[in-house]
């Protein structure tokens, strides 16, 4: 039975497998977190235009519409 664990103990089998899938998980992990901010300064900047573009069109005195 103490050969059986001791073997059990040694096998690293299914080692590569969990750390690819660790690796794979932290991937994810990063291009998710770079997704969100590129999408928050994306809006930022999408709204700022739209802004600009709805003052020049009601005609706002002080717009910057060139």
């Amino acid at each position: 039975m103490s050969k059986f664990f001791a073997r059990f103990i040694k096998d690293e089998s299914g080692a590569t497998a969990i750390e690819y899938g660790l690796i794979a998980a932290l991937i994810s992990v990063a291009l998710i977190a770079g997704a969100s901010t590129l999408g928050e300064s994306l809006d930022n900047t999408f709204s700022a235009i739209a802004g600009k573009m709805e003052a020049c069109v009601e005609g706002a005195a002080t717009a910057d519409c060139d």
